[in-house]
């Protein structure tokens, strides 16, 4: 049987998202033959916040789908796709020009105003912005900030992890890791409580891992996706789990909220013990 090929769609919202979320679930149901990958970025009111999200989109070829209601980040959205030939659309927009059409009222244009804006939004902000900052190890000081430091090899789900979190009000910072690489000296240095560390089971790793290079039109068979180099690269993330002495999370058949779900009760198991 014919691998599915993975598209991703990245969903974009200046709120908690979930209008534009709902809306793609409902579409991708009508393609079982496809292996999607559905990527959420709440609460994006930045122009920053926005740009990094946009460059990762680029560079996985996603499809974008956003309510931002900001006219300034929606006409950010479709320079950008408009330049980089990504697909994207504007959930909203039609609608919006329609209403205001028939009822000659322009619309306010205001991020959220059907959601109260109160510290934890504002706190959820920050934290999305701090998780595209230190988003694959681009800046290691960014693991003595974090409230959560998540460590795998690559296609385990990292990045998504992240943002979710972050949602979830949590700073989160991630490394992929890549045997023979130097670890950054700050893993050993913080709580060792707040690493956790992210395996799969070699064969889905490495059936993702194909999937992947089909996806960008290249051999499935690569040094990327060979079954012995995917084994080498877990024994070298267990290793180092074993030497930090931090959770480690089979993320094997586990969804991004069971995930998560695992790693907030053990931050929450933490907390009650100190108390």
């Amino acid at each position: 049987m014919p691998e599915k090929k993975k598209t991703i769609i990245f969903v974009i919202s200046d709120s908690i998202g979930e209008t534009a979320y709902n809306l793609v679930q409902a579409t991708v149901a009508q393609f079982p033959e496809v292996d999607f990958e559905i990527q959420q970025y709440p609460l994006v009111r930045t122009s920053s916040l926005l740009s990094g999200i946009l460059k990762r989109a680029k560079r996985v070829n996603a499809i974008i789908v956003h309510t931002l209601v900001l006219k300034n980040l929606s006409e950010q959205i479709d320079k950008f796709c408009q330049e980089n030939s990504l697909q994207c659309l504007g959930a909203l927009e039609q609608l919006l020009d329609m209403l205001e059409q028939q009822t000659k009222v322009a619309p306010r244009l205001e991020a959220g105003m059907n959601h109260h804006t109160d510290k934890d939004y504002f706190k959820r902000i920050e934290c999305m912005e701090f998780a595209v900052t230190y988003d694959d190890g681009k800046d290691p000081s960014g693991f003595t900030q974090a409230d959560i430091v998540l460590l795998g090899v690559s296609r385990t789900s990292k990045t998504p992890l992240s943002l979710y979190l972050a949602n979830k009000g949590y700073k989160v910072a991630n490394l992929p890791l890549v045997p023979k690489t130097k670890i950054p000296d700050e893993l050993y240095e913080i709580d060792q409580r707040k690493i956790f560390g992210l395996t799969n089971d070699p064969a889905i790793l490495n059936s993702i891992r194909r999937q992947r290079m089909v996806a960008y039109g290249l051999d499935p068979d690569s040094h990327y996706s060979n079954l012995g180099n995917i084994n080498n690269e877990l024994n070298f993330a267990q290793e180092l789990y074993r030497k930090l002495g931090c959770l480690v999370i089979n993320t094997a058949n586990k969804s991004i909220e069971e995930t998560a779900t695992l790693i907030i009760e053990s931050l929450n198991e933490q907390q009650n013990s100190t108390e």
